[in-house]
């Protein structure tokens, strides 16, 4: 609730005691109605529960209030009938409500508990309701209906007790109230006939005094008893009546009581009535809320008294106003606003000054009067009341100066002015006036000043003073009589004053909105604002107490500053009690501090301000997770709602400026700084992720400090899916998706490489078969060259054999040449038979010799096919066949680390002088050859891996001695088999 909907009244006092007189002791009053949130404008009781709510009871539910909200709750909410008559707190914390259909039900752990959800409460009530309940020991409730018969509930069950059969009445339980402790404070009773008590005496008129401290203390320690419009103090012994509404001018029957300190609240049909210090002796009543039917009151754990009424609401008393006196319109003031205030230290009479020329008076007796001054040439407000002379007071007003005589309570005028601004009594006594434009000497001169407009003036001495104008500080003096500027160079000076203040050598100055200057010696020496702790900057009155300090009245309240160390000390607002943050004048005499505001006047003893320094109770209200709200708890356990908001709704227990109520909450356990303040009683945390969470909240009251913290333990458990294990699954579920991926394009590339190679190594075959192909030519057409010779020589027979050998050879050579591999023994088959015909067709010219190493034999070996052949050729045409003599051909085959070394042999004429002799298409044609059996050699590595090797070396050449020839030798890769 806002502080706006708070409705604050000023009630008066209307009736006084027997002498009827109107007193002026008024009292703040809150009021509470439906529009603030209550259930109901009647209202039956109210009840302070153990965790500090206050709980109302009417005819359409209950109503609980924590100073700010009201929580309402009906027949929808639990309770068995909306027709709430009373209520009753028991020790155990829980709250029971008293229905009209007699069906029993509490509030317990923020549920209404009754019949419907919890079976200990069934019980069938005849139609007779509840209306009072007691407590024994063992923490058992018992109730007394309307039937007179006792109802028990003992946590298990609900039912009559066996002590119904006797009939017990109220009187039973008043007598053993030592076992069965009352949950009310008062009884209403029609008489004390007890038939089981017949002894017990009746006092109607009490034996003892008020200032007996034991019958107080016998009053304080039993229950009360309302009869009619008396109040009696109940044992079995005796009832006393300890109060006689007839005595004090109440005719109309009590409907309830509250003892509060040693101050008595009465409670009528017609008004409510208040004596204070009434167990001390007190006799004065004032009369509040006349013509308001008082159903209940109620005295908080504070000091806050509660008034219920029939049809108008709630009524407040905050416990710090009875440290408060008020005065306005209502209790015999002529208006609420009020300009300024006096109180006559000889008479003790109180003066205060308001608009239309209209002084009120208060004396001791706190009657009131009301004079009025000239007020013929305008509103005439009187703005300032001084000390004077014996028995006389200086008013200063609008339009005039007056004397108010204190003893003979007269007006009289001095001197009429216009537009008056300020009045002055020097030490001396002389009086100066200051009005718009002009500064007059009572009784003197005058003088005037155009521009700027003045506003105050403070005496220096008994010949000068200081003006304050709207355009600065200004100064004169009554020798010269004249003014000038006061300011100098300082343009700080240069702005519209209030007031001023000489104190002591100093003078002070009220800005109108730059706080107030300190100055000696025409320079300034401190400067005071709200940056200093001051209530405002607007500054509305000066007010020094003569005994070192300065009372500022500002638009926000009222600031105290000690003059020696020209520090604010103490700052008071209406947050505090005063009725107004509008201060228009204070005064101050022997301990108490009056304040005139635009709201009325307040008074109190400033030593005794009350402070509420008890931080006030953290209770939650109510969690929210996703769409669904959960009781408050200080547990919260739930599965984690994706995109859901956690939100918890809470508040505080402050019946006193509630809406200055600050909160904090930590959610980062850092209580050192991860504070964070508020004031919304609502946090939401968005998402709030899987994990466990302390959320602690604490609030202050105004000049509070901070309560202790409610922890709220916060678990958000995973779904399956956000377990661990569930997420170790996926993760390996995506380790495994991944190696998977990876191995199928590794598989795919390895597949392509494979399929590449395969190409590649088939290219390389066919590009091996061709280079085969390549050489088959040159043998064939060697071979019909020899054909050919023989042919020519008549040798028929032998060119017939020669062509049997050579078909089978080529026969042999076109079988090889569709292989990429063929035998070692296949190859030295094809070469003896290749060697024989070259011996034919060269006339056995030379001879051939194969060596072999004995360890080929024990192995399959495949070689490329024709790659040996080439080189015999060469040897045979171009070493040995231009040799003069015969030759010899050595073929020699050996294993190097899984390599064919073949060397061809020759003794011929040798390489160089081979070259030497050739045309140039024969060494083409054996650089030809050569070069294939490289390239071949080649290929073969770049599909196999092996690396074969051919190399010519001329004999003589190379280190052979004598010999000549050539060698060649030639690494073939091979393929081993056993």
């Amino acid at each position: 609730m806002h502080r706006a909907c708070y409705k604050l009244l000023v009630l008066l006092m209307l009736l006084g005691g027997t002498g009827g007189k109107v007193l002026a002791q008024g009292f703040m009053i809150r009021n509470y109605n439906v529009k603030d949130g209550l259930a109901n404008a009647t209202v039956y009781t109210a009840v302070q529960d153990k965790d500090g709510f206050i709980w109302f009871a009417t005819p359409t539910g209950v109503s609980k209030f924590d100073g700010r909200r009201f929580r309402n709750y009906s027949k929808k909410d639990g309770l068995t009938d909306n027709d709430v008559i009373k209520l009753a707190a028991d020790s155990r914390g829980r709250l029971w409500f008293f229905t009209l259909n007699g069906m029993p039900s509490y509030y317990s752990n923020y549920v209404v508990h009754s019949e419907s959800n919890d079976s200990t409460l069934e019980f069938n009530s005849h139609g007779h309701y509840m209306q009072y309940a007691f407590e024994n020991g063992a923490q058992n409730i018992f109730f007394l209906n309307t039937n007179n018969q006792m109802i028990g509930y003992d946590g298990r069950k609900t039912g009559y007790d066996k002590l119904s059969e006797t009939h017990p009445d109220i009187f039973f339980f008043l007598r053993n109230d030592t076992i069965y402790k009352p949950l009310q404070s008062a009884f209403h009773l029609l008489s004390f006939k007890d038939i089981d008590n017949p002894d017990q005496k009746v006092f109607p008129v009490s034996p003892y005094t008020l200032d007996d401290e034991t019958f107080v203390a016998r009053i304080r320690g039993n229950p009360v008893v309302i009869m009619r419009n008396m109040l009696y103090s109940y044992t079995v012994k005796d009832a006393i009546c300890f109060f006689n509404g007839n005595d004090w001018g109440i005719k109309n029957e009590i409907t309830d009581v509250c003892i509060e300190n040693d101050n008595l609240w009465i409670g009528t049909q017609r008004a409510l009535f208040f004596i204070k210090d009434f167990f001390r002796g007190g006799r004065n009543i004032t009369k509040l809320l006349d013509n308001h039917y008082i159903t209940s009151l109620l005295k908080d754990r504070d000091g806050n008294i509660w008034i219920t009424t029939f049809g108008d609401g709630v009524y407040n008393v905050p416990f710090k106003n009875f440290y408060f006196n008020y005065l306005d319109n209502t209790n015999g003031l002529y208006s609420h606003s009020i300009f300024s205030v006096l109180r006559d230290r000889k008479t003790g009479m109180l003066l205060v000054g308001q608009n239309a020329g209209v002084l009120n008076t208060m004396d001791s007796s706190r009657h009131i009067r009301r004079h009025n001054v000239d007020t013929s040439s305008g509103r005439n407000s009187i703005f300032s009341i001084l000390p004077y002379r014996n028995d006389e007071v200086l008013l200063g007003a609008d339009n005039g100066l007056f004397t108010f005589n204190t003893v003979r309570q007269q007006v009289k005028k001095l001197k009429g002015f216009e537009n008056m601004k300020d009045v002055d009594v020097d030490p001396s006594g002389k009086v100066r006036v200051a009005t718009k434009n002009q500064v007059t000497l009572l009784d003197g001169y005058t003088v005037s000043l155009q521009e700027p407009l003045i506003t105050s003036i403070a005496s220096r001495d008994d010949t000068s003073y200081y003006l304050g104008t709207n355009d600065g500080l200004y100064y004169g003096a009554d020798q010269t009589r004249t003014i000038h500027p006061a300011f100098g160079q300082d343009e700080r000076l240069r702005q519209s004053i209030k007031d001023l203040k000489w104190i002591n050598g100093y003078l002070w100055v009220g800005t109108s909105d730059q706080g107030i200057y300190v100055m000696r010696s025409n320079k300034v020496q401190k400067h005071i604002t709200t940056a200093n702790n001051l209530a405002s900057d607007i500054c509305q009155q000066l007010y020094y107490d003569g005994i070192g300090r300065l009372y500022v009245a500002t638009n926000r309240g009222m600031s105290i500053i000690d003059v020696k160390e020209m520090t604010v000390t103490r700052n008071i607002t209406s947050n505090d009690g005063l009725m107004s943050d509008d201060i228009r004048g204070v005064y101050y005499q022997q301990g108490w501090l009056y304040v005139a505001t635009s709201n009325g006047l307040c008074y109190f003893q400033d030593h005794n301000l009350p402070v509420d320094t008890v931080p006030p109770t953290v209770y939650i209200n109510a969690i929210r997770y996703g769409d669904s709200t959960y009781l408050p708890s200080t547990t919260f356990v739930h599965l984690y709602k994706r995109k859901a908001s956690f939100e918890v709704e809470f508040g505080a227990i402050a019946f006193d400026l509630p809406d200055l109520v600050e909160y904090q909450y930590n959610f980062a356990s850092d209580t050192s700084s991860g504070w964070t303040t508020t004031m919304s009683n609502i946090i939401p945390f968005p998402d709030l992720q899987p994990g466990a969470y302390k959320l602690l909240l604490r609030a202050r009251k105004f000049k509070s400090d901070w309560s202790q913290p409610v922890t709220i333990s916060i678990s958000i458990l995973p779904q399956w899916y956000q377990q661990w294990w569930a997420r170790g699954i996926v993760i390996l579920l995506g380790l495994l998706g991944i190696l998977a991926i990876l191995r199928y394009i590794v598989r795919r590339i390895k597949q392509g490489e494979k399929r590449k190679t395969e190409y590649n190594r088939r290219i390389a075959e066919l590009e091996a078969k061709a280079l085969t192909n390549q050489m088959n030519p040159h043998f064939i057409f060697n071979s019909l060259n020899s054909v050919q010779h023989l042919i020519l020589e008549k040798e028929e027979k032998q060119a017939l054999n020669f062509l049997a050998d050579f078909a089978t050879l080529m026969r042999q050579m076109l079988n090889n040449s569709r292989k990429s591999h063929i035998s070692l023994e296949e190859e030295t088959a094809f070469l003896t038979r290749y060697l024989e015909l070259e011996k034919i067709r060269f006339a056995h010219s030379f001879t051939y010799h194969f060596s072999m190493e004995a360890e080929l034999k024990d192995y399959t070996i495949y070689i490329p096919p024709m790659i040996i052949q080439p080189i015999v050729e060469n040897a045979i045409k171009h070493g040995l066949a231009p040799k003069n003599s015969a030759g010899h051909l050595e073929i020699k085959l050996e294993m190097v680390d899984d390599l064919l070394y073949c060397s061809v042999d020759d003794d011929g004429i040798g390489w160089e002088h081979s070259n030497s002799i050739k045309t140039g298409r024969l060494v083409k044609h054996e650089s030809t050859a050569l070069s294939v059996i490289r390239e071949r050699l080649q290929i073969i590595k770049s599909f196999n891996g092996s690396v074969g090797k051919l190399e010519i070396i001329d004999k003589f050449k190379s280190g052979f001695g004598n010999k000549e020839g050539t060698l060649v030798e030639i690494l073939i890769p091979i393929v081993k088999m056993l």
